[in-house]
C-alpha cells in the first residue's frame, strides 16, 4: 500500500469506529476485508489509526473537525506535511481537501491547552490540581506510544538468560533502570509472543511499573497471599515469582480470569482459585482495583475520550467496595496493598485516605504516584498494615 492508500485505510477505519465500532473492531473487520494489505500495512494502520485516537483532539482541532477525514488531516498539519501530497484523489488514495474543510482548519497557536494536549477538560482540571505545572508533561506522555515492556519470570529464567533467549529471536531489549525484573522491547515488538522466551514462560508482557508495584509490596517467602481482583492474572504471576509458593486467586468477574490456568501452566506458577469459605487470612492480599485506567491511556486511548464524571464516581465506589471486601481477609500484623493503573488523585491517594479512615486498625508504610514514563505507565500503590497484632 502506498502512503496515501493507507491514509484512506485509516479514515475508513476511523470511520466504523466513530460509528460506534471499537478500533480494534474496526481494525480487525478491515483487515480481514481487504486481504492484499501485508502485514507491514497493518502495521502502519494500526499505528495511524491509535495516534489518531490519543490525539483526538489537536487533530480534531487541525483538521477541521471530528470526523475521520478530519483526524487524518490533523495528523498530516501535526506533523508539518501538507493534506494535498496525500489527499490527491489518485487510486485508493482519499479525495483532495476541498475549500470548505480548509476554511475549517484550526491554527496552532490558537489551540487551548486541553486540546493541544489530548485531554478532556474536565479532568486536565483535576490533573491540574494534583500535579500543578507537572501536569502537562503527564498529558504530554499519555500523547506517545507506550513502550513494550517485559516481566523476567525468575521461576524459569534469570534477567540475563531471558535476554540472551529473546536476541536469538531477533528481539533486542534493554534494562528499565530500578526495576529488576524488566526489559524494555527496542526492538522486534512484534514477534515477542512468538519467540521461544515466551511460549516457554521465561517472560512475560507485562508493564514495568506493574512490575515494581509488585516487587515493592511485601511479598512473604512461600506465605498466604490473595490475589484479590486477579483479573487476566499478571500481578498474580508475578507475585509467584516473588514468594515461589502458592497464589490464591479472585476476581468477582470469572470471565477476566479465564486465560490463567494456560498462563499459569507456561509460567510454571502455582496458582489457585480462592475458596471463599476458608477461614484463614492472608499475610498479603493485593488489590488491583478497577479503576479509570487513565495511567494506561497512551495503551488504550479510546477510554480517555469515554470516561465520564459519573462513571469515574463509579470506579470510585467499586474501589471502596472492593477494599471494604479485602480488609477482613488480612490477618493481624499482614499486609494490604492497594493499587491501581490511574493517575487520578480521586483513585488513589483520597481512596487511601477514605481507607484508614474506615478501617483504623491500619497504618500506611508507603505509598507511591508514578507518572507515565517513570518508569512505565501511570500507576498507583500503597502499602498499609494491619496493627491489630502490635496494639494488643
Amino acid at each position: 500500500m502506498t502512503p496515501a492508500a493507507r491514509v484512506q485505510g485509516a479514515i475508513e477505519i476511523l470511520e466504523a469506529y466513530l460509528s460506534g465500532q471499537s478500533a480494534e473492531q474496526a481494525l480487525s473487520r478491515w483487515c480481514r476485508s481487504h486481504r492484499f494489505a501485508g502485514s507491514k500495512d497493518r502495521a502502519a494502520l494500526r499505528d495511524l489509526v491509535f495516534d489518531a485516537l490519543r490525539c483526538r483532539a489537536s487533530y480534531a482541532w487541525l483538521g477541521g473537525g471530528l470526523s475521520a477525514r478530519g483526524l487524518m488531516v490533523g495528523a498530516l498539519r501535526k506533523r508539518g506535511l501538507a493534506p494535498e501530497d496525500l489527499f490527491n484523489g489518485q487510486t485508493y488514495a482519499p479525495f483532495p481537501v476541498t475549500g470548505d474543510e480548509i476554511a475549517q482548519f484550526g491554527q496552532a497557536e490558537n489551540m487551548p491547552d486541553d486540546v493541544a494536549l489530548d485531554m478532556p477538560g474536565w479532568l486536565f482540571a483535576q490533573l491540574q490540581d494534583s500535579f500543578g505545572e507537572a501536569a502537562l508533561g503527564v498529558c504530554a506522555a499519555l500523547q506517545q506510544r507506550a513502550p513494550v515492556d517485559l516481566r523476567v519470570n525468575t521461576l524459569k529464567a534469570s534477567v540475563g538468560q531471558a535476554e540472551e533467549a529473546l536476541y536469538e529471536d531477533g528481539i533486542a531489549t534493554e534494562r528499565v533502570a530500578g526495576v529488576a525484573t524488566a526489559l524494555r522491547v527496542v526492538e522486534g515488538a512484534r514477534s515477542v509472543v512468538r519467540s521461544r522466551a515466551f511460549t516457554d514462560g521465561l517472560v512475560e508482557l507485562q508493564d514495568a511499573a506493574s512490575q515494581l508495584a509488585v516487587l515493592r509490596s511485601p511479598v512473604p517467602h512461600k506465605g498466604r497471599i490473595l490475589d484479590f481482583c486477579a483479573g487476566g492474572g499478571g500481578k498474580a504471576l508475578a507475585l509467584a515469582a516473588g514468594s515461589g509458593g502458592c497464589i490464591h486467586v479472585h476476581d468477582a468477574n470469572l470471565k477476566r480470569m479465564r486465560d490463567l490456568p494456560d498462563r499459569a501452566a507456561r509460567a510454571g506458577a502455582d496458582l489457585r482459585m480462592w475458596n471463599r469459605a476458608e477461614a484463614r487470612a492472608f499475610d498479603l492480599v493485593f488489590c488491583d482495583a478497577p479503576c479509570s485506567g487513565s495511567g494506561t491511556w497512551r495503551r488504550s486511548p479510546e477510554a480517555k475520550w469515554t470516561l465520564t464524571p459519573d462513571r469515574l464516581a463509579e470506579y470510585v465506589a467499586t474501589q471502596r467496595t472492593v477494599l471494604t471486601a479485602a480488609a477482613p481477609l488480612v490477618r493481624p500484623g499482614g499486609f494490604l496493598v492497594y493499587a491501581t493503573c490511574s493517575i487520578l488523585t480521586v483513585e488513589n491517594a483520597a481512596q487511601t485516605a477514605w481507607f484508614l479512615q474506615a478501617f483504623p486498625a491500619f497504618s500506611l508504610l508507603e505509598a507511591s504516584q508514578m507518572l507515565p514514563e517513570n518508569p512505565g505507565d501511570g500507576f498507583y500503590f500503597g502499602i498499609l498494615r494491619n496493627e491489630r497484632s502490635t496494639k494488643g
